[in-house]
């Protein structure tokens, strides 16, 4: 299941290598050259491996391209290809449902943050945060016209970065045009928690019925994936247009049974 090392990696910009994945398995090769001879210096390294001396100086003395240390930040949290059935990976891809129904990922840093709201407080949000292994901080709480935000206080970018692996676009007003696969390799029982927070963030109720909209100004083939994900955990009707999808009253009624109002919990 995503993030894997290879997504992560590609989530960084390099200037000397289009594709960061061949930084990172030529650091590892430099490393596993120097190990196995550690008496040969720079110039040696490179030319059996056919790379800059300039490059490999650093590489053998200590330093670390930032996709191999946003890589060992990921594995040491678990972050980097978790079983679909472990704990791990329910986090990850319910914290991606914030993310993508109530929060963003900022394009430059790469950090989450996810806004709270009525039916999302910052005990929601910051537990959700907390399930993937780190703490978090609130911005705005207290500021006029600004929406209250939960924000990861440690290996911020790193997790956002695995996030945008998965399928979250990077950008305050950038909207993914595919909905995120990953959704699909997790068990039912996760798909339903991703579905009610994304409900709980986006839904419309209406004052005379349970039938609920989500609008949304994303493409239809990300429509289509939400109203798939939510006709998948209720069995019931959910339909998709070209900017919203309406849940049925009877899916509603399966979301959040015996009660007109949507909760998260």
């Amino acid at each position: 299941m995503e993030p894997t090392a290879q997504g992560l990696a590609r989530t960084y910009s390099d200037r000397v290598y289009p594709d960061p994945w061949e930084k990172v398995l030529d650091y590892r090769r430099v490393q596993a050259y120097a190990a196995e001879h550690p008496k040969h210096g720079r110039t040696r390294v490179g030319n059996a491996l056919d790379l800059p001396p300039s490059r490999v100086r650093g590489w053998i003395n200590g330093g670390m391209p930032d996709p191999v240390r946003g890589i060992q930040t990921a594995i040491t949290h678990g972050w980097l290809d978790p079983d679909p059935n472990s704990d791990i990976a329910a986090a990850l891809v319910e914290l991606l449902a914030h993310v993508l129904a109530g929060g963003s990922i900022t394009h430059q840093t790469l950090v989450p943050a996810v806004t709270t709201g009525r039916r999302i407080d910052r005990d929601d949000v910051r537990a959700a945060f907390e399930r993937v292994g780190v703490d978090t901080v609130i911005r705005h709480s207290d500021t006029d016209g600004r929406a209250t935000e939960v924000l990861p206080t440690a290996d911020a970018s790193v997790l956002g970065r695995c996030l945008v692996a998965m399928g979250a676009p990077a950008g305050e007003k950038v909207y993914a045009d595919e909905f995120p696969s990953v959704v699909w390799e997790v068990p039912k029982a996760v798909r339903e928690s991703f579905a009610r927070i994304y409900v709980a963030h986006r839904a419309t109720q209406f004052a005379d019925k349970r039938t609920m909209a989500i609008p949304e100004d994303r493409s239809l083939t990300y429509l289509k994936g939400i109203r798939d994900l939510l006709a998948d955990v209720t069995g019931e009707s959910v339909t998709a247009s070209d900017h919203s999808v309406t849940i049925s009253a009877d899916a509603a009624r399966v979301l959040y049974p015996g009660s007109s109002e949507i909760h998260l919990s």
